[in-house]
């Protein structure tokens, strides 16, 4: 079980989300209908991300995402706020850390409340809360040098939104990559080769089992051929019955996701951040390697918290019932609850999670 993870999380005024509070699980499989605010609430995180690692580009992702009016719940006529209070446990006690961000013109957001505190465990009594002031553009907890400040920025940094849609003939892991950066996977798997070298050269055992993990999805696929090229690395492997050496140039969108999310997934847990995010990782996937990304999920999250969007049936069949987050749009507004086992045991004893799912007996369908 991950002794590191989010406790509570309350988001306030962003996108769909007028209000939620949630308690999350070590799993949090995330269904509900297109629209209906699974991947804002993932984006909330890689939102969150860039406020906290951007360097003063805050504003700078505001105006990527269409502005504060396009953020704001509804627009800055309907929510002039962005609220968020993070709640993160460890074996020591709970470490928060909550802000205020509100709309000002001409399309920007800007601090009003920005603080933090940690609370040991066996302490009744909460620590006051520390603040960093308000009307700032940018994030000052990175600019604060006290330890508990500096400890509560790394545990919000360990939170890592996964994506790896971008398969274009430009995309990252289609290219070669400095093997000086191959310690952790980005965000995208845009290193995804110097990962995988890295691996391989100092990580056998587990460079090992991502190799069979992917043959079992991609039985033609013999073993990676990666090498350093004047201090880069290009995706390259071999497969069964031939010579030939293939490039990631030649995968198709689907392999090259496949490979990606078994290497995150498959990694020493050692590594795996605190808490993972995957935004529809079966996303061009065949159902054997969904099923494959299921018991990785599940291995992952003896270590490490996880939260994955997903559209599909075959995922969601391999879960429980107590796994789900289940996200339906009601008015203008996306809500999030847990479906009640008690209510679903008669069914569980002909039907399977996916199932119960598609007949719309826990909601989250059209």
């Amino acid at each position: 079980m991950a002794t590191t993870k989010l406790n509570s999380i309350v988001i306030k005024g962003f996108r769909t989300i007028r209000e939620m509070n949630f308690d999350p699980h070590d799993i949090n499989i995330m269904i509900g209908p297109n629209g209906a605010g699974k991947s804002n609430f993932i984006s909330f995180f890689s939102f969150l991300s860039w406020m906290l690692n951007s360097d003063g580009k805050l504003q700078l992702r505001v105006a990527e995402l269409g502005g504060a009016n396009d953020i704001l719940f509804d627009g800055a006529d309907i929510t002039k706020n962005i609220e968020a209070h993070i709640r993160i446990i460890t074996a020591s006690g709970f470490n928060e850390y909550k802000f205020k961000l509100l709309f000002a013109k001409p399309d920007r957001l800007v601090f009003a409340e920005e603080a933090y505190r940690f609370s040991r465990k066996g302490i009744e009594t909460e620590r006051d809360w520390a603040f960093c002031g308000s009307g700032h553009a940018e994030a000052r907890l990175p600019e604060k040098t006290n330890g508990t400040a500096i400890a509560i920025q790394n545990l919000l940094r360990r939170l890592i939104v996964y994506q790896f849609h971008n398969t274009t003939a430009t995309a990252g892991m289609r290219l070669k990559w400095s093997t000086a950066d191959g310690k952790y996977l980005k965000e995208n798997a845009q290193n995804l080769g110097s990962f995988l070298f890295r691996m391989q050269s100092a990580d056998r055992k587990y460079y090992n089992l991502v190799v069979k993990y992917i043959r079992l999805v991609l039985p033609f696929f013999d073993d990676f051929d990666l090498y350093d090229e004047f201090g880069s690395v290009l995706l390259r492997w071999k497969e069964k019955g031939t010579t030939k050496v293939f490039n990631s140039g030649h995968a198709s969108d689907g392999m090259l996701r496949t490979i990606a999310l078994i290497a995150l997934l498959g990694q020493n847990p050692a590594n795996l951040p605190a808490v993972l995010f995957l935004d529809e990782p079966e996303l061009g996937l065949h159902p054997a390697a969904i099923d494959v990304l299921a018991g990785l999920i599940k291995a992952a999250s003896t270590r490490c918290q996880v939260f994955v969007a997903t559209q599909s049936v075959s995922l969601v069949n391999n879960f429980q019932p107590e796994d789900l987050v289940v996200i339906e749009r009601k008015g203008r507004d996306s809500h999030y609850h847990r479906p009640n086992n008690e209510e679903l045991s008669a069914y569980m004893e002909d039907y399977s999670t996916g199932e119960i799912w598609e007949k719309n007996i826990i909601g989250g369908r059209p």
